[in-house]
């Protein structure tokens, strides 16, 4: 007997306006579809809204090379063990260029070795602020040094936000699409 939706998908004949134009924003931007965390958020398309927005700049508009940026995103899904975001994103990760090797170990919750210097450093950043939601002053300093303050801040935003998703996610409960196994 499967359980009920803790947020049922709203069909979009029943979407309210904001609904509605939530679902054309997202569905006309590079997401192409309203689908994962946004099927929970969908009941509240203000705050909906506010989240894309900043999710669309923190994996789209960043300074931060797009493996890089998946690879914090990998970090952040296997600390908060969010079964859908590491589904979705490990294969964009590897996509982007990520060896699969590096993806298997953080699934695995250990630090990969053979990583580059800068996925080293984007993997010790991001680990850092996922333990203890700080950044000590050498690594500040290398992280500032390689992608400088501001490349630091869109770090720091790309912790705060993809573990807002996990917790959406990892709230709403969801199967994953397809009968999928749970990767993590």
């Amino acid at each position: 007997m499967s359980k009920s939706p803790r947020f049922p998908p709203i069909a979009p004949e029943e979407r309210s306006e904001a609904q509605r134009k939530l679902a054309e924003d997202i569905a006309s931007g590079p997401r192409g579809g309203v689908r994962g965390p946004f099927l929970p958020l969908m009941h509240h398309p203000v705050l909906a809204t506010h989240v894309q927005q900043i999710g669309s700049f923190l994996r789209y508009g960043t300074s931060i090379p797009h493996p890089l940026v998946e690879l914090a995103i990998l970090v952040i899904a296997r600390r908060w063990t969010c079964q859908f975001e590491w589904y979705a994103h490990a294969p964009i990760g590897l996509k982007a260029g990520l060896p699969p090797i590096l993806v298997d170990e953080i699934a695995m919750g250990i630090r990969p070795v053979g990583m580059d210097a800068d996925q080293a450093l984007m993997f010790d950043l991001t680990s850092e602020i996922m333990q203890t939601g700080r950044l000590a002053d050498e690594a500040f300093a290398r992280a500032a040094q390689r992608f400088g303050r501001e490349g630091v801040l869109e770090i720091i935003g790309l912790c705060g936000y993809y573990s807002m998703l996990a917790f959406v996610l990892n709230v709403a409960d969801d199967p994953l699409p397809d009968g999928a196994p749970a990767p993590l």
